[in-house]
């Protein structure tokens, strides 16, 4: 386990991996979360979270859907691979450290979510909204890199 101090160096020289989860209701919207966290502190979210060193893309995304998502064992599998999208936070990152910026790399999965799921991990995020594509375009406080999965 990295102390902060050692996380932020890897921050600072490194991009990071991570899976968001793009998952959709019967009736096409997307679910978001305000984060509590940085980067993007504050604005609309898709679920997700980083892969960790020595952590297969497999275990990686099952963890996340369970952490995020509230399902267990979920596969990869099961979902659809949407594409790989970078996000860039050039003054931003978890420490809140003047001069360091954060860099993902991310690979973004889609998913439709049948029945009720116990969603929310508030830790995370403050609260949760279904909204749709338009609605989600619409929204100043989407964050744009959310938006990008509905252009």
């Amino acid at each position: 386990m990295l102390t902060e101090l050692d996380f932020l160096d890897v921050v600072r020289l490194t991009p990071l991996v991570s899976i968001d989860l793009i998952a959709t209701d019967v009736h096409g919207r997307i679910l978001v979360g305000q984060r509590r966290n940085r980067p993007a502190r504050g604005t609309w979210f898709v679920p997700g979270g980083r892969v960790q060193k020595d952590e297969t893309l497999d275990h990686a995304f099952t963890r996340i859907v369970e952490s995020e998502l509230g399902i267990s064992g979920m596969e990869r599998s099961a979902a659809r691979f949407y594409g790989v999208f970078e996000h860039n936070y050039p003054d931003d990152n978890f420490a809140g450290e003047p001069g360091v910026s954060t860099h993902y790399v991310v690979l973004a999965y889609a998913m439709t979510m049948t029945g009720s799921a116990p969603i929310g991990r508030f830790d995370q995020h403050s609260r949760y909204e279904w909204l749709t594509p338009d609605q989600l375009l619409a929204r100043r406080d989407v964050h744009e890199n959310t938006k990008a999965y509905c252009r």
